[in-house]
């Protein structure tokens, strides 16, 4: 399965549902399911404003660790987003706050993880090695995992 490393807030206002795009300087032809990885840096790359709003509301921002996961159904240059190309397949994606990259990925099917599950991130898209993880997180985010990657069957 393929994993994506996401600075904080971001992460975490993916596997809410509010942050259906991912913006990236590049592209990948990879579709479907999809790690979402919070990094472990605690510098907020959306700035404290965003992080503060989204911790007022209850939420509790975690570092390294996986907090679940969507598919990547998509990946649109923001251009031809621009132009209005995708109006019709995602009639939201031009008005989406968070659609700006050079690249959006955009995220479907969102899953978020009861418990992150702590584990080292890397750059890019990267494969994630389940062996390893079974033998390293706690037996209910390891459930989840493999739930969803029997739905992938």
């Amino acid at each position: 399965m393929k994993a994506l490393t996401i600075c904080q807030p971001y992460a975490a206002l993916i596997v809410a549902g509010e942050k259906l795009v991912e913006n990236r300087e590049w592209q990948t032809h990879y579709r479907g399911q999809l790690l979402i990885h919070a990094g472990k840096s605690r510098k907020l790359v959306g700035g404290d404003e965003e992080a503060q709003e989204f911790a007022a509301r209850g939420n509790h921002l975690v570092f390294g660790a996986f907090v679940g996961e969507a598919r990547l159904a998509d990946v649109l240059h923001i251009d031809r987003i621009d132009l209005g190309e995708y109006d019709a397949k995602y009639p939201w994606l031009r008005e989406h706050m968070h659609a700006h990259g050079t690249w959006c990925w955009v995220l479907q099917d969102v899953q978020r993880y009861p418990q992150p599950v702590t584990w080292k991130g890397a750059q890019g898209l990267w494969d994630f090695p389940d062996a390893a993880l079974s033998r390293q997180v706690s037996s209910t985010a390891w459930v989840c995992l493999k739930q969803q990657q029997e739905k992938e069957k």
